[in-house]
């Protein structure tokens, strides 16, 4: 994983009114943490970090430049307005180049079952052990021409180079299973005609 170099100022000023003064310059706030230090509490460039955080993905990778000094972070935490869908504020966890961390890697299914199956996807993301420099940015599970039964667990996913599992081995993946049959509703127009023979029916016998 390759990290995107940003500029960050530093921020003396705290609370809803001061984020709310950063966001109206087109900046984001944000927090580091990790290493046994006090937080560092920055303003970064809105467009550039929107950027990063797109292009990278959840776990993505920051070269900060502060104060003229360079922090690698790693993402943690995004938080985006429901609404807006802009981001509000950033968590990042300081690391070092050799580093191991401890991250949630998103799970993509990739392939397709066999016909009249249907896959379901019952874990979203697995927990892996990786160099802070090299998280993996998604873990791929084939279920190309699997079969109805079918079960993949945690432990038999193939993971990136330099990854360790942590999630529970035994946890359930994916699950292959038969296809639900939707029974068809009845015609309208056969239905239609049962009301109109009902109603002709009730006026007769009010006649």
């Amino acid at each position: 994983m390759s990290s995107e170099k940003i500029v960050a100022e530093k921020r003396t000023e705290f609370g809803k009114g001061a984020a709310r003064r950063i966001r109206r310059e087109n900046k984001i706030p944000a927090v580091v943490y990790g290493h046994g230090a006090d937080p560092i509490h920055l303003s970064l460039p809105g467009h550039a970090t929107m950027m990063a955080l797109k292009n990278h993905g959840a776990n993505a990778l920051l070269e900060l430049s502060i104060d003229g000094k360079k922090q690698l972070a790693l993402t943690k935490q995004v938080q985006i307005d429901d609404v807006r869908r802009v981001i509000e504020h950033v968590d990042f966890v300081a690391v070092r180049a050799g580093e191991k961390v401890t991250v949630d890697i998103t799970v993509h299914v990739v392939g397709d079952a066999i016909s009249g199956t249907m896959v379901v996807t019952d874990a979203n993301t697995l927990t892996v052990e990786a160099e802070a420099t090299h998280v993996p940015e998604s873990i791929e599970v084939s279920v190309e021409g699997l079969e109805a039964g079918t079960q993949i667990f945690a432990s038999e996913v193939t993971l990136p180079k330099g990854s360790t599992l942590v999630t529970d081995p035994e946890t359930l993946v994916v699950n292959v299973t038969e296809a639900r049959v939707i029974e068809e509703p009845e015609d309208e127009e056969e239905a239609a005609e049962g009301e109109t023979g009902e109603d002709e029916a009730e006026a007769t016998d009010a006649e």
